[in-house]
């Protein structure tokens, strides 16, 4: 067998691996999105509860505010990587259009590079409050005295996922990037 054709089975099997992570993580970003969708429904029906109890039956309310802003914020971080899976984040795509295919594939491995970085710092001081609050046994200063490990821990987990998602992306960009003259990543209906 000639050194070439080691090379190309090499390759293919890399792509193979490849697409098996990148199916693994889209079917991740999903379910993120899908427990995203969950938590705002969650809060919806809260609130209606809240109004309900402090309107009609004029009481008090004691966890209810608190767990709606809790199940907003999560629902924000852990929906990040279903709406960066669904290319869903506004964008200002003028320059990439201008440039040559080859030109836009390094700007948009440059721009996810990047995001990666940023959003991995961002994890680590996530991880650290959430570990920080775990070991200390932090509580909010509430009636209710929510632990606060619950609520910090979605900081560590949905930027964990988006910056999985966000190599997923990288790594789709550099695989298609000699069959897609466009060099838009990889379709995402394809891969279910």
């Amino acid at each position: 067998m000639s050194d070439s054709s080691k090379t190309v089975k090499n390759q293919a099997a890399s792509i193979e691996e490849h697409g098996k992570f990148i199916k693994i993580i889209h079917l991740l970003s999903r379910f993120s999105g899908a427990i995203s969708a969950a938590m705002i429904v969650a809060s919806v029906v809260i609130t209606c509860e809240m109004i309900f109890v402090r309107f009609v039956l004029n009481q008090s309310t004691i966890w209810q505010t608190e767990t709606v802003v809790y199940l907003m914020i999560a629902a924000t971080l852990l929906g990040l990587p279903y709406v960066q899976l669904l290319r869903g984040h506004v964008n200002v795509d003028l320059i990439p259009l201008m440039l040559r295919p080859k030109p836009r594939m390094i700007l948009q491995l440059l721009s996810l590079t990047l995001s990666i970085v940023i959003v991995a710092i961002m994890a680590f001081y996530g991880f650290e409050l959430f570990h920080t609050a775990w070991t200390k046994g932090w509580k909010s200063d509430t009636v209710w005295g929510v632990r606060m490990w619950i609520p910090y821990l979605a900081l560590p987990v949905g930027l964990i996922l988006y910056m999985l998602q966000l190599i997923a992306d990288s790594i789709s960009i550099l695989n298609n990037s000699g069959n897609n003259p466009n060099l838009v990543y990889k379709d995402i209906e394809g891969d279910s």
